[in-house]
């Protein structure tokens, strides 16, 4: 999959045949189309007994207020073809999984994944659910009776449930034309799949859930391949700011990727690649719930309700049977409520809805134990005949009658103790809004009642941000949350309906069909870029990403410059040391013998000019390249120079007041005490603040704040304060490695041996000074063979590249090793001695002429 040599303007990616050729599925129509592919199919199923046999029938889950991916193709165009790929929410036999298949993509565009039962109980219940679920809601099974350990083969399971759902979307995707988009964290690894197969498919991905910190997330033994494959989408979606700038920590802590913020998109470079972050929560579809609240039956059961709790303030909560909910702290919070204000005894009753819990185990009886006894023991404690003060529901219940209790309920209290996005008050502010039918039913006077609202809400979960109305607590703070629930029920008329009027223009404004539409527009934008860079694949298994590169941005190939090198006379080399010849992370900086002797090799031949261009001093890089007579050195970024061992150091002439450095010094000390990790580097000319040792995010937060405090207060000075790898940097004007090109360039122009041959290497920002004076220099030769070549696949003024240091120097030495062998005197030939078989044909040859 890596092609040697120089890379070709080849059209597909590498490895793939004719699949990135857009070759059409069967069955797919021409023109774009939108592939959801999510754990579950929106659709119902259920078997008639008839008198052939069992027959299936199917139809739109329409009415469920969390069939999410069916709502949002309302902020689709009505044209765009939507397929659906999932798991169908019941069990079919193996014979009758192909009339199924059939049916449902013929009738409604679905293509199932059909998983063994085995096979979803390891990854579902045992990876998704036991596992990934509580340590994205920041619950580490610090014991084995605390949650669930990793476990090898529920993630082979995870594994292999991906790689069906892979294989559903190859049956149905057109690659040129169609846009996938992958839902939560059941299908976390599906990216890598796809983008293995087609190097260029479209692809983006929401995670519905929490991402959790990266002190958490670092725990997951297979937490890089999971990075990884998020990383070969081409837009993440986040419910929250906080969940988008995890993720963005564990990719620069675990796998040295830094993030860029530009025209208002966050996006990160991936081998060349640029993937973008989005943050938008979710929204409701409107709609439905108007629907919902138009019906009769709605109606008849919200005056069921209303009749029941006559008098009362109905305060209300609906949750899943879920550990993370916080429903047996919600009941604790009602029996502090109820013990501290006696008033309200017999007033305020807490109705509890509890869907079903959406997996099974310790953890979930667990749950529903303590719920119980709780609720058990305010009852028995504050209850009296007629009046019960928690009134628990275990569902299902229908769409109605959730409507039903959030339009007679004056208060409704979410109280998770950590939840990625939660729906409920959404809901229930769209519920509380006027209808015709509910006021005729409720009768008069019920309309001022609906348009007030008010809402307690756990500040750790995703909506929280966007509910500035709302009572925000600490879940965990018994006496806040009934404090706060006691305000929600007290609350006078006017506030209720100021924060309800509040709400309503959020929601209403950012429904699902706001949701789907901008996050479709930022998946195409995200892809615009795909046609114009050439693209490969690298890497096995989910360690699997894709290359890709500009038009005109190559991998430097050896043999390429090799021959080159032996075509040509008068060669100018320049070589940046740091993170080019050396890599970052080594701890003995000097140069190693290999180096030096290749080195030697360059410097050997007459018609080289060799240069270390480094921004490290010069007494530094005396004592480490001694042992090179004939290398020039360029120091502190050109400030200093000299051509050879024996030569005198030259300075740049700049202004030699470096007054600004009593300035600057006390300033970086500040920033070094205060970051653990920091250090700085003094220079002759130059200032120098490393945070490469630093925590990488407190590191580049600090970098930055220097380099503002720096602006500030060198603004009359004659220097440049400059950011590059870890650094930051002060140094005069005038000084760069840009000019150290020009320099050298003059001189040997000067003594008329302008060089045919340029080689140019650096990885630091700092040595994009010298590509772009590469790039911009017209007394250059037209025949010149110029290579100017960056470390690492990235944005960069250089044509070429290597991928790291070790690379760099298996060039330097094919180099050297042209060098060598073009300045070893010819062979004299060698004469072969004739065999006694030779002989003996000769002689009969000759007997017969």
């Amino acid at each position: 999959m890596n092609v040697p040599g120089i890379i070709t303007d080849f059209g597909g990616g590498g490895g793939e045949g004719d699949e990135e050729k857009g070759e059409v599925s069967p069955g797919v129509k021409n023109g774009s189309r939108r592939i959801i592919v999510a754990n579950q199919l929106p659709v119902k199923a259920f078997c008639k007994d008839e008198k052939e046999g069992k027959k299936w029938c199917f139809e739109w889950d329409r009415y469920a207020l969390d069939t999410l991916i069916l709502q949002l193709k309302d902020g689709l165009s009505p044209d765009l073809e939507i397929v659906y790929v999932g798991c169908l929410k019941a069990d079919v036999e193996l014979n009758d999984q192909e009339e199924v298949a059939n049916f449902l993509w013929e009738k409604f565009r679905c293509v199932p994944t059909f998983l063994s039962l085995d096979l979803i109980n390891k990854y579902y219940h045992g990876f998704c659910k036991h596992y990934l679920w509580p340590l994205f809601h920041y619950m580490l099974p610090l014991t084995s009776s605390h949650g669930v350990r990793f476990d090898r083969s529920n993630w082979l399971a995870y594994v292999s449930a991906n790689k069906i759902f892979a294989d559903k979307v190859y049956e149905v995707i057109n690659p040129d034309d169609d846009y996938v988009w992958i839902q939560d964290y059941h299908l976390m690894v599906l990216p890598t799949m796809l983008r293995k197969k087609y190097s260029r498919i479209k692809v983006g991905f929401f995670l519905h859930s929490p991402f959790p910190s990266s002190e958490i997330y670092r725990t997951l033994p297979v937490r890089d391949e999971i990075l990884r494959a998020l990383l070969n989408c081409d837009l993440v979606g986040f419910q929250t700011f906080d969940y988008a700038r995890h993720f963005l920590s564990c990719c620069s802590r675990m796998l040295g990727l830094d993030y860029q913020s530009k025209r208002g998109y966050i996006g990160i470079d991936y081998f060349g690649r640029t993937v973008t972050i989005k943050i938008l929560p979710v929204g409701i579809h409107m709609g439905q719930i108007q629907n919902v609240m138009s019906l009769p039956d709605t109606a008849k059961k919200a005056k069921e309700l209303k009749e029941k709790y006559e008098g009362k303030i109905v305060l209300l909560g609906i949750d899943d049977m879920d550990m993370f909910k916080g429903i047996g702290l919600k009941f604790l919070a009602m029996g502090h409520l109820l013990e501290q204000s006696p008033s309200l005894r017999g007033r305020v009753v807490l109705v509890q809805i509890t869907n079903p819990p959406r997996s099974r185990g310790n953890d979930i009886r667990e749950v529903e134990e303590e719920v119980k006894k709780i609720a058990s023991e305010i009852n028995m404690k504050y209850g009296k005949p007629g009046y019960e003060p928690i009134v628990c529901i275990n569902g299902p219940v229908s769409t109605q009658d959730k409507i039903a209790h959030y339009v007679i309920s004056e208060c409704v209290v979410v109280n998770a103790v950590r939840d990625g996005m939660n729906l409920v008050p959404y809901e229930y502010t769209v519920s509380r809004q006027s209808n015709n039918n509910l006021d005729k039913a409720l009768g008069p006077g019920f309309n001022g009642e609906q348009r007030k609202s008010m809402i307690v809400v756990s500040e750790f979960i995703g909506c929280s941000p966007s509910l500035s109305g709302a009572i925000r607590v600490n879940p965990w703070d018994i006496e806040s949350v009934a404090t706060g629930m006691t305000s929600g029920a007290m609350m006078n008329d006017r506030e209720k309906e100021l924060r309800h009027e509040k709400h309503y223009r959020y929601v209403s404004s950012h429904d699902v069909a706001y949701w789907a539409r901008s996050f479709d527009q930022d998946l195409k934008r995200a892809c615009e870029e795909h046609y114009h860079k050439r693209c490969w694949g690298i890497g096995l298994g989910l360690g699997f990403r894709v290359v890709a590169l500009g038009p005109n941005f190559k991998k430097l190939s050896v043999a390429h410059i090799v021959s080159s090198y032996k075509l040509t006379n008068s060669r100018l080399i320049l070589l940046d040391y740091d993170g080019t010849m050396l890599p970052e992370d080594k701890v003995d900086k000097a140069p190693s013998a290999e180096v030096i002797s290749i080195l030697n090799g360059l410097c050997s031949d007459p018609k080289n000019i060799v240069f270390i261009v480094s921004g490290r001093g010069r007494d530094t890089l005396s004592k480490w390249f001694s042992p090179c007579p004939e290398l020039g050195l360029s120091a502190e970024h050109g400030y200093f120079t000299r051509w050879s061992k024996d030569s005198d150091w030259e300075s740049r002439p700049v202004p030699a007041d470096l007054d600004w450095k009593k300035v600057v010094l006390p300033i970086m000390k500040k920033y070094t005490e205060a970051t653990d990790g920091s250090s700085i580097e003094q220079k002759e000319s130059a200032l120098v603040w490393h945070h490469l040792e630093a925590d990488p995010d407190f590191g580049i937060w600090q970098a930055k704040e220097l380099l503002d405090h720096l602006e500030s207060v060198l603004a009359n000075e004659p220097v440049v304060v400059k950011r590059g790898q870890h650094i930051v940097e002060v140094k005069p004007q005038d000084v760069s490695k840009g000019l150290v090109f020009q320099s050298l360039l003059a001189s040997m122009q000067s003594k008329g041996k302008s060089p045919d041959f340029m080689l140019c290497i650096g990885d630091d920002r700092s040595d994009e000074d010298m590509f772009e004076s590469i790039a911009s220099n017209n007394s250059l030769p037209d025949n010149a063979e110029v290579f100017a070549c960056t470390v690492g696949q990235k944005p960069s003024m250089a044509k070429y590249y290597l991928d790291d240091p070790a690379e760099v120097v298996k060039m330097l030495q094919g180099l050297s090793a042209a060098s060598t062998a073009m300045q070893l005197p010819p062979k004299a030939p060698v004469h072969q001695v004739a065999s006694v078989e030779d002989l003996s044909i000769v002689k009969n040859h000759a007997s017969f002429v």
